[in-house]
């Protein structure tokens, strides 16, 4: 990263930051959250990096949030994220910072410099896919603040409240936090056929096995290859939300893109439309269960 600083101001007060669905009348205990599909880059930052939107774009969640439009339209809650995630990453904790992306980080400032930071990819992202510098130059922290407080902020008070609505009116709520990922990933892991659905339970930790496993069921029954924790077994949002105790329980889900897009192209494949489908109906099945 060269030397030079990066001071920039972002305009927020036209900014569409998320999609809320279905959250007035809630009809069940399921919750989709969908933080990593959003495909809108502010202007002032497209001015301040090295890449191509094509090149950023290969960062988020490809297409899930139409995956799941099946499911929305059934009537099941669902929370998207409108800003890009190399932006802003909602499954990151708020500290998930690297001093070193700025020019004024405060000596004083709390630092959770953990393995997300070490490669890269905290709540503000220092490189692309390709492992690049994202940024001509240091950050401004302040800049970045402002980021949190109306990016950041604005999606999880709002999911917040979703889920307290949901808790009160059902006594429990599921949290389904909803992602894709790269089909290189799911091959080096398994490479007899590749890792088709991943469930992160934070290894059985997160939510009643009863309510993993039928959700499992749901791929398994159409030969789906399903794998719980396996590459990955939930990250900040599923961590963050998950409380037990007050009967709030998450599952994190992962889809193989190459079942339904083109990775290069960023576009739906001729499997797309049934793997809509496929989805869309495991988690209106998933939350149809949960009100039995």
């Amino acid at each position: 990263m060269e030397n030079k600083k990066c001071d920039f101001k972002v305009d927020y007060s036209k900014m569409r930051i998320y999609e809320c669905y279905n959250s007035e009348k809630v009809d069940f205990p399921l919750i989709l959250s969908i933080p990593h599909s959003g495909t809108f880059f502010p202007p002032e930052f497209l001015e301040q990096v090295n890449d191509s939107v094509e090149i950023m774009r290969r960062n988020e969640d490809l297409l899930v949030d139409k995956l799941l439009q099946g499911a929305i339209d059934a009537g099941i809650p669902a929370i998207k994220m409108l800003v890009t995630r190399v932006f802003i990453d909602l499954n990151r904790d708020r500290l998930e910072l690297d001093p070193a992306m700025f020019y004024n980080y405060p000596e004083e400032k709390n630092v959770m410099f953990d393995k997300h930071c070490r490669v890269g990819l905290g709540v503000v992202h220092r490189i692309d896919y390709l492992r690049n510098p994202l940024y001509k130059g240091l950050l401004d922290y302040h800049e970045v603040e402002k980021r949190l407080k109306n990016v950041y902020d604005v999606y999880h008070n709002q999911l917040q409240k979703m889920i307290a609505k949901c808790v009160k009116r059902f006594g429990f709520c599921l949290l389904l936090d909803c992602h894709s990922m790269p089909s290189k990933i799911c091959s080096i892991i398994d490479d007899r056929s590749g890792i088709d659905i991943c469930l992160g339970t934070l290894f059985s930790q997160s939510c009643p096995q009863e309510m993993s496993d039928f959700f499992a069921g749901q791929f398994w029954n159409k030969n789906y290859n399903v794998e719980f924790n396996c590459p990955y077994s939930g990250a900040f949002i599923t961590f963050n939300y998950c409380q037990p105790r007050k009967k709030i329980y998450t599952l994190q889900l992962e889809i193989n893109r190459a079942l339904y897009a083109d990775e290069d192209k960023l576009q739906p494949n001729e499997h797309f439309a049934n793997m809509a489908d496929d989805v869309s109906e495991a988690v209106i099945n998933l939350a149809q269960s949960l009100v039995r």
